[in-house]
Parts: structure tokens; sequence; C-alpha cells
């Protein structure tokens, strides 16, 4: 009786951190994305853009509205609040970027802040401080997986950010646009004499990253939840995963979101979840003070330094 007592305590243990290893891979992904959104900027601009989360936060909030009070089908509402948010990206750059003349790194980041905080503001005033939600794309019956449950939205998230990078990779590598932005990202004065539109390609960045930003907050509203201030705490674990996995790597943020969404799952369910913020941040610097330049980084990373 004793050791089958103990067989069914293994059992459920074993279960539950299956469990809270899915929930990790859940939100993981999310960082990864928004970590994806701020390396395309980075490698057009040397600049780290802190208004990244806001997009996200965007991206839920305007499907909430076409969905909700517009009564637009999901599938009609997706591309218009994807399209929605990559106009307010680009709006941005050609507002505050594109008119600086030789402007210092930093600046750019003082004003990537202080975008995020004017975004945030509009936002609150759009949408009010509630908290909204979405209809899952599909069904809620959970699926069993081994000795643990999933939601179907979040196999619909693992695969429309599977989609994603696949076609991230296959733009970059395949297209004359994205060889452009490659080539922006090694050099950019090199690739403005062989006449690359520098100033079109960081438009085009601020574009894309708006837009992958916005698919993460609509995919992650219906089971996360969302508000005006949702984007900030989301920005800031993107970073993290950024620079966890290396600034101007794009494979390497995404392992690094899913690191940081696994150890903060298994922190909240095993430890405290008032802990599973901070357990994050520790990790990320106990790599940092290992290896500054990240798990898989290079030497780019080291322009931070120049601050």
């Amino acid at each position: 009786m004793g050791n089958s007592y103990a067989i069914e305590s293994q059992e459920m243990s074993t279960s539950i951190i299956l469990q809270l290893i899915l929930s990790g891979v859940t939100i993981g992904s999310i960082y990864a994305m928004v970590a994806l959104g701020f390396n395309i900027i980075y490698n057009s601009t040397s600049i780290i853009n802190f208004a990244q989360g806001e997009f996200v936060m965007l991206g839920g909030m305007f499907m909430v509205s076409l969905v909700g009070p517009l009564n637009l089908p999901m599938w009609v509402a997706f591309p218009i609040a994807v399209l929605a948010v990559t106009l307010i990206g680009m709006a941005f750059e050609r507002l505050c970027i594109h008119p600086l003349k030789m402007p210092s790194v930093l600046s750019l980041i003082i004003i990537t802040i202080a975008g995020s905080i004017l975004l945030k503001g509009g936002a609150m005033f759009a949408w009010g401080k509630e908290t909204f939600s979405l209809p899952h794309f599909s069904t809620e019956k959970p699926i069993l997986l081994l000795e643990a449950t999933i939601l179907p939205q979040t196999v619909w998230i693992l695969g429309i950010i599977g989609m994603v990078v696949l076609l991230l990779a296959l733009f970059f590598r395949f297209t004359i646009v994205g060889k452009a932005m490659r080539a922006c990202a090694a050099n950019r004065p090199a690739a403005s004499l062989v006449g690359i539109n520098v100033k079109r390609i960081v438009l085009l960045s601020f574009a894309l990253s708006a837009a992958i930003g916005a698919i993460a907050g609509i995919i992650i509203t219906p089971i996360s939840l969302m508000d005006y201030e949702r984007g900030a705490i989301l920005g800031l674990k993107g970073f993290g995963a950024a620079v966890l996995g290396g600034l101007g790597n794009p494979m390497g943020a995404v392992v690094a979101g899913f690191l940081i969404g696994i150890v903060e799952s298994l922190c909240a369910g095993l430890i405290s979840s008032h802990y599973k913020d901070a357990v994050g941040l520790v990790v990320l610097l106990m790599v940092l003070f290992i290896k500054p330049s990240g798990l898989f980084g290079s030497a780019q990373v080291s322009k931070l330094k120049k601050f």
C-alpha cells in the first residue's frame, strides 16, 4: 500500500511538472515573439525600441474592439487589427525617428520610451482601465496530452508563432528586401553605398516589429486577458529574452523566450507565484554575468555598453 501511494504521488508530481512546463511554453512563446520585434529594430537601427510592448497591448485592444462592439468575425478582425498596429508603428517611425539628423543611440532610446508612455496613455484614454478578454479561436475544451492538459488556444499560439518564425526566416533568406535588411544589420554605411535606402529599411523594420507585436497581443488575449498596462510587463520580459538570447540573434531570442517562460511557470507552481518575475530576472542576470553577450549572442551586444 505504501509503494502504491508513492507511485501515485510520483505520477502526480510528474503530471504537475509537465503541466507547468506546458504553461511555461505558452507564455514563453509570447516573450519570444516580443523579443523578435526587439531584434528586428535593433538590427536595423542599433537601438532598443521600448515601445515594443505597447504594440503587443494595442494588438489585443484593437482586436477586442473589432470583435466586441463592431461584432466582426475573428478571421476578419485579425488582419485589420494587425494592419492598424502596423500603421501606428510606421507613423511612430515617420514622426519621431525619421526627422532626426544623426541622432545618438541614447537619444533614440529615450524617444522610444516617450513613445511607449504616449501609446500607453492613449490606450487608457481610448479603452479605459478595464481588463478585456477575447473568445478562444476554437473550442475551450482542454486537450489531454500525456499526463497534462493543454488548451486549444495554446495550440493556436504555438502554431501561429511557428508560422511567423518560418515566414521571417524565408523572408530574410530569399527576398530582396529581407536581404537588404540583413545588409543594413551587418553594415549600414556599406549598405547605403551599394544603393540600399536605409531610411526605408528602418521604416520597414518598425512596421514588421509592430505587426509581430500585434499578432502576439491578439493570440494571447483569449487566455491571459488584456489591459492598457499589460504592454509594459510584456515588453520587459521580451527585452529580457532578447538580451538573454543575444541581441541581434532571432533564434536565440526564441530559445530564451521559451526558457524564461518555463522557469517562471515552474517557480510559480513549485515555489510561489510572488517570485516568478524575480526568478526570470535572476536567471537573466546570472547568464549575463557569465556571458555578457547572452546565450547565443556575439560582440554586437557590446554596443549597449557605449551608453
